[in-house]
């Protein structure tokens, strides 16, 4: 009879929401961004209506950035929340989450962070998710690649629209050329296009792939527009747009009309799936290749703009 009370017990636990046994321990890097706390909510409220079932978030290294406000005015209080919203465990270096976790989530808002934090992150030869910016620079973006790849790590890194059902349904094999367009406010101290616009840059990526060998950037206060080609004779357009935009798409193909993007819904949670799966499988669903080659694209537009929008080649 006892037993049965247990088992009972423990079936009214699971439908409660109590983490599993069996579920993932996550350790995040970073509790400077929105990111921190909403990736938090969708995996450890198993009330929401966006939970992701499967991992948990329960420690975290709290950062923060001293050169960005972005930064410095939030850190404290998203880590509150995490803290006394969540119960996560605070630790008081990166090298502290390698015994609590089974993967890292690397959620610095600062990408010129990145490297370094990468650098420490490896040795808990977990597998680690890198928030956009992957880095702040194309130079660091491979070093990251490089580093991940030496010590056996496996990583991924991507904007949420990749993964958004709006963007996945407009895909197709039959694409002839796409633009691509969402918010553009520019960002200091590396590649500009990196600080917002790489949203745009990854929903083109997500419906042409990767192949880009040339572009060019118009570059004025209300907008950026990046024209590029890829080897197989596509084209390719990103359109930057200040203050702000929605975002959208067009797909031009051999045949029929062109089609266009509706509305994308704003969840987190077609992002937060594939982060989970990620850490189960050990498999970027983009691959490491296709995020660097994004970061040459941005490095190329931003050749191309300080030429006066001259064509310029990927490095």
């Amino acid at each position: 009879m006892r037993t049965s009370l247990w088992k009972l017990a423990g079936m009214a636990a699971i439908v409660a929401g109590v983490a599993s046994s069996a579920d993932l321990r996550l350790g995040m890097i970073g509790t400077d961004t929105s990111h921190a706390t909403e990736f938090t909510k969708i995996l450890n409220d198993s009330s929401s209506p966006e939970h992701v079932p499967g991992a948990r978030v329960v420690a975290a290294f709290k950062g923060g950035s001293k050169e960005m406000p972005e930064s410095y005015k939030r850190v404290d209080k998203f880590a509150d929340t995490l803290r006394t919203k969540y119960n996560v465990e605070f630790v008081p270096d990166i090298q502290s989450l390698c015994g609590k976790v089974d993967g890292i989530l690397l959620e610095s808002v600062d990408g010129r962070q990145h490297l370094e934090q990468v650098k420490q992150a490896v040795n808990c030869h977990k597998p680690l998710w890198i928030d956009k910016p992957l880095a702040s620079t194309l130079s660091d973006a491979k070093a990251i690649a490089n580093i991940t790849r030496e010590a056996g790590v496996p990583w991924f890194s991507a904007s949420s629209v990749r993964f958004m059902p709006a963007a996945l349904n407009l895909k197709s094999a039959d694409a002839t050329n796409a633009i691509a367009w969402g918010p553009g406010p520019l960002g200091t101290g590396g590649l500009d296009l990196s600080w917002y616009a790489i949203h745009a840059v990854e929903l083109l990526y997500t419906l042409m792939g990767a192949g880009c060998e040339q572009l060019s950037r118009t570059h004025t206060d209300a907008s950026d527009v990046i024209v590029g080609r890829w080897r197989d004779g596509r084209i390719g357009e990103v359109r930057a747009i200040r203050p702000d935009s929605g975002y959208g798409a067009v797909v031009f193909k051999k045949k029929g009309p062109p089609s266009t993007m509706p509305d994308m819904e704003d969840s987190y949670k077609p992002l937060v799936e594939e982060i989970v799966k990620f850490f189960n499988t050990r498999t970027p669903p983009v691959s490491n290749g296709e995020t660097i080659e994004s970061f040459e694209f941005m490095d190329a537009a931003q050749r191309s703009m300080a030429s006066n929008g001259a064509p310029v080649k990927l490095r």
